[in-house]
C-alpha cells in the first residue's frame, strides 16, 4: 500500500506531466524532482516539505496533507519561475487525479510565494498545496 504523501506525489507527477504548456515553460519536459537535482540548470521544480495529519472519522481513514512544490529559475529569471508555478497552480487547484490506494477528497493551492535564494541568486517560487485524502 502506498502512503498518502507518496500517492499524491505520484499523481501530481502524472497530472502535471500531461500538460503541454507546463512542459514548454520548463524547457520541454516536466522537471519536477523528489529533491533538488545536483547540477541541473533551472527552470526546474522539486517537492519541498510535506506533512500528513490524521483526518479520520467514523467509517473512513483519511488524512489532511500540506505540501510544497518549489520552482527555481536562473538569476534574473523570476518571471520564468513564476510562470511555471502559476501554470502548476492552475493545473493543481481543484484537480482530481487518481491516487494509488487513496481517494482524493479535496486539492487546493493555498498560496504562491516568490523569493530570491540569497546564496545562489536563483528565483524561487513556492506553491503551498493542501489535500484531503481517504485510504481505499
Amino acid at each position: 500500500m502506498t502512503g498518502p504523501i507518496l500517492a499524491l506525489r505520484k499523481a501530481l507527477l502524472a497530472h502535471l506531466g500531461a500538460d503541454v504548456a507546463l512542459l514548454a515553460a520548463m524547457g520541454g519536459t516536466l522537471r519536477l524532482h523528489e529533491e533538488p537535482p545536483r547540477g541541473d540548470a533551472p527552470v526546474y521544480a522539486h517537492f519541498g516539505d510535506a506533512r500528513a495529519d490524521d483526518w479520520s472519522g467514523e467509517g473512513h481513514d483519511g488524512c489532511e496533507q500540506e505540501l510544497s512544490i518549489i520552482v527555481r529559475a536562473r538569476p534574473g529569471s523570476a518571471a520564468l519561475a513564476l510562470a511555471a508555478a502559476d501554470r502548476m497552480a492552475e493545473l493543481i487547484h481543484d484537480a482530481s487525479p487518481p491516487l494509488e490506494g487513496h481517494r482524493l477528497v479535496n486539492l487546493r493551492v493555498r498560496a504562491c510565494e516568490i523569493a530570491r535564494d540569497e546564496r545562489s541568486g536563483f528565483a524561487r517560487a513556492t506553491l503551498r498545496v493542501r489535500a484531503v485524502t481517504e485510504r481505499l
